[in-house]
């Protein structure tokens, strides 16, 4: 068993979703990915592994609105924006996937824009 950091990581990463497929019953699932200086959010249709929607601190809208990409007002705008994005794709209801962090900060803040938007989950 190994300790390295970005094993770990993975495997913690694997055992969520894991634990979302089993409870997700076929739904799109809202994934999260933040780096050290911006937040992406997509939401995957895993049955065929399309991306249906995405947003990040990278898309113009955004990016003019923010002052930086890492801190929870970014992570706010694209959760509305990925919200906004999912309910023009017709899509209301999803299984919210954290990754292998933890839920606060950027990621609940993220989350909490998405349910404010309208999403479900």
């Amino acid at each position: 068993m190994s300790n390295n950091p970005d094993e770990l990581f993975r495997r913690r990463r694997q055992r969520q979703r894991y634990k979302l497929r089993q409870t997700g019953k076929g739904r799109p699932r809202l994934s999260v990915f933040r780096s050290s200086r911006h937040i992406y959010a997509q939401i995957i249709d895993d049955t065929v592994g399309n991306t249906l929607v995405a947003a990040s601190t990278l898309d113009s809208g955004v990016k003019d609105g923010i002052k930086t990409g890492a801190d929870k007002a970014a992570a706010s705008a694209v959760g509305k924006l990925v919200a906004e994005r999912a309910k023009a794709a017709g899509i209301d209801r999803v299984v919210f996937d954290r990754g292998a962090y933890r839920f606060h900060g950027r990621v609940k803040a993220l989350a909490d824009a998405a349910r404010e938007g309208g999403l479900d989950f």
